[in-house]
């Protein structure tokens, strides 16, 4: 096994629990090979889930996807980062090219993409695209978020509803069907 790997799964394997090995790994594999997509992956997902630097993040992906525009490992993570960062026409973008690339999940990146429409409150678009999630799914994996997803849309489709008005009976309305 080469160094690279070495220090990339140590890396890999402290994070998100050991933040400083898993710099510290990540510094020894990038000294190694700075262009390592899966290294500047895990750097720019340090950046935007511990410590909300979405552009510093942004740029790692950047150069992750500038070195190899197959890197698959990245497009989730770049894709919720945009999300984050509210780069809304930017994740719509990355989306979907990202359902363009060989190899990719697609059931990772529809579910971004039904997390996309619901923030922009387009859940019609979003209870279709789950639909075609459900079809696409061939293991149980998704399941429970697939099942927790829909009730939420519809949930948010129900707020939304405008509330039928109760008509108010008026005393005489009342008094002429009593005695």
């Amino acid at each position: 096994m080469k160094s690279i790997d070495k220090y990339l799964f140590q890396a890999m394997d402290n994070y998100p629990y050991c933040l400083e090995e898993t710099i510290e790994s990540l510094d020894y594999a990038l000294s190694y090979d700075d262009k390592n997509t899966t290294a500047l992956c895990l750097y720019a997902r340090i950046q935007a889930e511990q410590l909300f630097h979405y552009e510093e993040a942004k740029n790692y992906y950047q150069q992750a996807l500038g070195i190899n525009i197959n890197a698959i490992e990245v497009y989730p993570f770049y894709i919720q980062t945009l999300l984050w960062n509210e780069d809304f026409e930017e994740a719509a973008t990355l989306i979907d090219f990202a359902l363009t690339v060989k190899g990719i999940n697609k059931v990772e990146i529809l579910m971004k993409k039904i997390q996309f429409l619901e923030i922009k409150k387009e859940f019609k678009a979003a209870k279709k695209i789950l639909k075609e999630l459900q079809l696409l799914v061939i293991s149980n994996e998704y399941t429970y978020y697939l099942e927790e997803t829909k009730k939420r849309i519809n949930e948010k489709i129900a707020l939304l509803k405008p509330k039928k008005k109760k008509g108010k009976k008026s005393k005489k309305d009342k008094k002429k069907k009593g005695c």
